[in-house]
């Protein structure tokens, strides 16, 4: 049997999934990455995207709008700013959120506003990516 690994999904408001995976796929900040057994220790960011966890029931996709990701030899967990399943995705859910940044990005400073720029874009891929 391949090596496994322990894979957490949270959100504030509830754990999403714990499972053994052989492999986890990430939306990181600076791009796409794969988290496996004897994986070597990393912390990253998340960006608006979709985790797959791959077990031995098959691939599971978990929509993120953000978060954090702690990536050990043993297990991966992910502290999501939101979370869910996704067949509980709809584009009227992405597109609440891209209004959400729009609406911040009015009256933000520069730094601010680069960043929202930046969510928003990631959120519009987003609903392609998922085909919304």
């Amino acid at each position: 049997m391949a090596d496994m690994v322990q894979f957490d999904l949270v959100s504030p408001e509830k754990k999403l999934a714990s499972v053994e995976a052989t492999m986890v796929e990430l939306p990181g900040m600076e791009g796409d990455l794969a988290a496996m057994p004897n994986h070597a220790p990393l912390l990253t960011t998340l960006r608006p995207g979709v985790i797959k966890v791959h077990d031995a029931s098959g691939v599971t996709e978990y929509v993120v709008t953000g978060g954090f990701a702690e990536i050990s030899d043993s297990g991966t967990t992910v502290l999501a700013e939101q979370a869910m399943s996704r067949e509980d995705v709809a584009r009227d859910n992405i597109e609440a959120l891209v209004a959400e940044a729009s609406a911040a990005a009015e009256t933000a400073d520069d730094l601010t506003r680069t960043a929202l720029n930046q969510r928003m874009n990631d959120l519009t891929n987003l609903i392609g990516d998922l085909g919304l």
